[in-house]
């Protein structure tokens, strides 16, 4: 892969396994260049600017001569605190001064995943979002918005996006660790489970990769039951396979994501739309579909109409963290 001349933005994908790079152009209506994206190990490299080099070496180009690129943006699974940035399931501490230095990027920007992810929004198209429910969503570009993400996957991730005055704005916040409230006897009943277990439960300890460990544990241990060790994997592969009880925690699974994105669109006022993104979500697409998620969306008292109205949006996109950090380099000067 060769990297285009007119391309001006070197962007980076971090999370905790895998390291996801590409090119863009800034001055474009679709800024990311898909052929650009290549993905790597994080584990294969001492930090980020090794794996950064790599991309750039086997690209057969730098960012300084090959391409015309001189700026960065790189969203990172973990807490961006100034200059610095720590991921949160990985050992590497990111400095953007000195990733900038040895990239020989004229600037660097650094912006927590979900910042990201939420600005992916303010590029996606129709056939980037699938609908769960009736309904529908459309890129209209005029006016005021106010959207809402939330993400499952090895975590939970929660934040917001605004349009003001034909600039967006995205929030990045720490939604996903809010105390998870039962709405059923089962899940009261899980909720004592897990506080046996954690102390206080957040909506993360249901909604994520581990979230479906531990609800397959906990309704196990409500049936009397000890199901042993398991991965998230192994409880959807039982679910395939027909598997009463991994059904049964698929099924609450998304029961509770969809009270979780409906509480998050009340909470930031997102009437124009919640989208659903993270690895869990096109896994479980079909499922999400079909399941109780919009029931418990729209489950919201006195407000229940009005949730009806607003779109739920399963992300279909394949890289959404490197086209909301291409929509950020749009930004960059």
């Amino acid at each position: 892969m060769n990297a285009p001349a007119s391309a001006d933005a070197l962007l980076a994908d971090i999370g905790g396994t895998n390291a996801r790079f590409a090119l863009a152009r800034q001055d474009s209506r679709t800024p990311l260049l898909m052929d650009s994206v290549r993905e790597f190990a994080v584990a294969d490299f001492p930090s980020l600017a090794h794996a950064a080099q790599h991309y750039l070496d086997s690209s057969g180009t730098s960012v300084g001569t090959g391409a015309s690129a001189l700026t960065g943006v790189f969203a990172v699974a973990g807490r961006v605190d100034g200059d610095e940035a720590r991921i949160t399931n990985h050992p590497w501490v990111i400095s953007a001064q000195r990733t900038a230095q040895a990239l020989g990027l004229r600037s660097l920007r650094l912006v927590n995943d979900f910042a990201a992810q939420a600005m992916a929004a303010s590029l996606f198209t129709q056939d980037d979002v699938i609908p769960i429910g009736g309904a529908t969503w459309s890129p209209d570009n005029g006016g005021d918005k106010t959207y809402a993400i939330i993400g499952a996957g090895t975590g939970l991730g929660v934040g917001g996006l605004l349009r003001r005055d034909g600039r967006y704005y995205p929030l990045q916040t720490e939604g996903g660790h809010v105390s998870f409230a039962p709405n059923t006897p089962e899940e009261i009943d899980i909720l004592r489970h897990l506080s046996a277990e954690f102390g206080r439960v957040s909506n993360e300890r249901l909604v994520s990769g581990m979230g479906l460990v531990n609800l397959h544990r906990a309704l196990s241990a409500i049936a009397g039951e000890s199901p042993g060790p398991l991965k998230p994997e192994d409880i959807t592969a039982r679910a395939r396979e027909g598997d009463p009880r991994s059904l049964r925690t698929i099924d609450v699974f998304c029961a509770v994501f969809g009270a979780a994105a409906g509480d998050l669109v009340l909470t930031l006022g997102a009437w124009d739309g919640v989208f659903l993104t993270g690895g869990l979500v096109p896994k479980l697409l079909p499922t999400l579909a079909r399941s109780g998620f919009r029931q418990r969306f729209e489950f919201k008292g006195r407000f229940a109409p009005v949730m009806a109205r607003v779109p739920a949006l399963a992300v279909v996109h394949p890289q959404p963290g490197l086209l909301g950090a291409a929509a950020l380099a749009q930004q960059t000067p």
